[in-house]
């Protein structure tokens, strides 16, 4: 009796590896531009979360019906104690580490510059002038840079 061999020849399976290489070299660059994509996702979140400090801080503020105050008392600001610096009369926190550093809780994974009136956000990996998310005190405005992430 004559036995029959079952199993792939040599040209099935150089088939099939050039085939996957092919997949595989069309698939690598979108997987190369996900790190860019990761610091602009991180630089919006950061910018998202510095409005809504803003907005958080403001309405405190406007709460308590003291126009004249100078500090908010927000419970979960990081620091030493409560307090956020904010400007009199707006309530908009400085840009500071004892103003908008307090109200934004956490600045994980961002390099933090606080230069009055602007505060910058740089995320650690790659950020730099043209991928970061800007704070301005004076009007509250976070403006979001991504060109460069």
């Amino acid at each position: 009796m004559k036995q029959q061999q079952s199993g792939f020849t040599l040209v099935e399976l150089v088939v099939v590896i050039v085939i996957l290489g092919i997949l595989a070299a069309t698939a690598l660059p979108r997987f190369i531009n996900l790190t860019a994509d990761a610091r602009i996702s991180a630089v919006n979140g950061m910018a998202g979360g510095l409005r809504a400090a803003v907005g958080v801080a403001q309405a405190r503020y406007f709460a308590t019906g003291n126009n004249t105050a100078t500090t908010v008392d927000m419970v979960g600001a990081t620091g030493a104690g409560s307090n956020v610096t904010v400007t009199a009369g707006s309530g908009i926190p400085v840009s500071t580490t004892a103003g908008i550093g307090r109200a934004i809780s956490s600045t994980d994974g961002f390099n933090v510059v606080y230069a009055a009136p602007t505060a910058t956000f740089q995320p650690t990996n790659g950020g730099n002038a043209t991928c970061q998310a800007s704070y301005n005190d004076a009007t509250g405005a976070v403006t979001v840079t991504t060109t460069g992430c």
